[in-house]
């Protein structure tokens, strides 16, 4: 796992420890020389990330539409900076490009991202880990909600037990790196 896509947030939250979440996880990629892959924003959390992995020598990839391009959002600092036409286009590359995932606190837009990922391993067109980084129990009524969908019927267990779900970026990478992908063939929840 060299490279990891990570999903966060265009803003930085009202908390300042979601800002010290981000550095901690740039800081732990660095020491184990990953590269980072993301929407190449130059804001929020996604620009805290992208700078303290760029002023380490790191290389970034961003993947960016054009209209965010255009409303001045990219960071041109990136290693590499490519340029597609849709968001659909930019998560599929981001979705190639990644060895691993990881969702930070952020927004709709996160949200997306991370059932995208989960969709994708559950129908095999990826086979690779995914990660909550849960800092400051920011992904604790999600979680709630998915064990509900699981009792409901409507989520296997077994998707739900390959996210890694940790408040701690060395556990997460320690459990991504020791991923073993697992695909479920019934469709049917009994």
């Amino acid at each position: 796992m060299k490279k990891i896509t990570v999903y966060c947030g265009s803003n930085k939250g009202k908390n300042p420890v979601y800002t010290e979440a981000a550095q901690a996880l740039a800081n732990e990629m660095i020491k184990r020389d990953m590269s980072l892959v993301y929407g190449a924003g130059n804001v929020g959390l996604m620009g805290v990330l992208a700078d303290a992995m760029l002023k380490a020598g790191k290389n970034v990839y961003g993947i960016i539409p054009q209209k965010l391009v255009d409303i001045e959002v990219a960071h041109q600092g990136c290693t590499e900076l490519t340029v597609v036409e849709t968001m659909r286009d930019r998560k599929w590359l981001m979705a190639e490009r990644g060895d691993g995932f990881i969702a930070m606190p952020g927004g709709i837009g996160t949200f997306e991202e991370l059932f995208e990922i989960m969709t994708l391993n559950q129908l095999a067109y990826i086979r690779k880990p995914l990660a909550l980084y849960n800092v400051n129990g920011y992904y604790d009524s999600l979680l709630k909600f998915l064990k509900h969908a699981v009792r409901e019927g409507f989520l296997h267990q077994a998707q739900l037990d390959l996210l890694v779900v940790e408040d701690n970026p060395t556990e997460i990478l320690e459990k991504m790196t020791a991923f073993e992908p697992t695909y479920i063939e019934k469709w049917e929840v009994k």
